[in-house]
């Protein structure tokens, strides 16, 4: 008997008839099928013996050590509880049980690697569609620019944008239905990971033919809290941060109006329903025409962090991640 070319010694026949190393030991029968179908890299190193005719270029060729190829084709041959190759000073050869596990091997690895390539297609899909789930006021007064900026570096991405209140856009994102949210409140559900984007802060507007738009000194915080207003429904950001600021005074009074949208509790402000408490960006263009008044508040603070948020524990990456660091570009705020 020879000495093969991994350096062992000859020793009994082994199940194979292959009597130019140890026996073989016995496979455990039975257990889940990943116990007993080998592995990939085993298969790979088998394939590349039979390829290359040699153990060590076979080991080269995979980026491994020799010892470690050598490991490797033991724990395959007792996994199967066959002898799969002949090794001596001139090369390595399968023998023919090893030239049939190879057949078998060979359509694993192919379907490995069309596995693989499916996969990077699913990756390469995900990385050209964005979707994005934003609070109204965001969605309808900064998102419009930062899409605008996102689409000219990278005009194949596919954006969708689902607009909604703060607590329906942390849903959509805890629900896995957007990839980035962007919220105005004061509350983010445990699930999400957030960063502060921005600050905006909220007004009491009010027509000019109201009191309030014609008083000299500011409004009272209390009389604020005791006043009807046209309000925003509960769930968005605009509602979790007036009620929060309005706490120390009991709370808002029962609204005048509770509308689902900016726009329309703009209007109703406007055709002079009532006051109303609107972010600054929501109003600055009637403010500038005159068709609604900022009006002063005293000890009310009606700043606020606007929020970008994601799955707790995966960072945005991709478009998601290029739209992130474009929202953190300076801005100019409404005048």
């Amino acid at each position: 008997m020879t000495r093969d070319d991994s350096g062992g010694r000859p020793g009994p026949a082994g199940r194979a008839g292959a009597p130019d190393g140890p026996a073989v030991p016995e496979p455990v029968p039975g257990g889940p099928l990943s116990l007993r179908v080998p592995a990939l890299a085993e298969l790979e190193l088998l394939l590349a013996v039979a390829r290359l005719g040699s153990l060590g270029q076979a080991a080269r060729a995979l980026g491994i050590s020799q010892p470690a190829a050598s490991g490797r084709l033991r724990a395959l041959e007792q996994r199967l509880g066959v002898r799969l190759v002949r090794r001596s000073p001139g090369g390595s050869r399968l023998t023919d049980e090893g030239a049939l596990v190879s057949e078998w091997a060979r359509k694993i690895v192919e379907a490995a690697e069309a596995f693989d390539a499916g996969a990077r297609a699913l990756r390469g899909r995900r990385d050209s569609r964005l979707r994005v789930a934003a609070s109204m006021t965001i969605a309808e007064y900064l998102l419009p620019g930062w899409l605008v900026a996102l689409h000219a570096g990278h005009p194949g991405t596919a954006v969708s944008l689902a607009a909604g209140n703060s607590a329906t856009v942390a849903g959509q994102v805890l629900e896995g239905a957007a990839d980035l949210g962007f919220v105005e409140g004061t509350e983010v559900p445990a699930g999400l990971d957030r960063a502060v984007i921005g600050h905006d802060r909220l007004l009491v507007v009010a027509a000019r033919p109201h009191p309030w738009a014609r008083r000299r000194i500011p409004v009272p915080a209390a009389e604020v809290a005791a006043t009807a207003l046209v309000l925003r429904e509960p769930g968005s950001g605009t509602r979790q941060v007036l009620d929060a600021a309005l706490a120390p005074y009991g709370g808002p009074a029962a609204p005048l109006l509770e509308l689902a949208s900016t726009t329309a509790v703009k209007a109703a402000a406007i055709s002079g329903a009532g006051p109303a408490v609107l972010s600054e960006l929501a109003v600055a263009e009637e403010l500038a025409a005159g068709r609604l008044t900022a009006v002063p508040v005293a000890g009310l603070d009606l700043a606020r962090a606007l929020h970008a948020v994601w799955p707790a524990g995966h960072r945005p990456a991709g478009p998601a991640r290029d739209l992130l660091s474009l929202t953190r570009r300076p801005r100019d705020r409404p005048s």
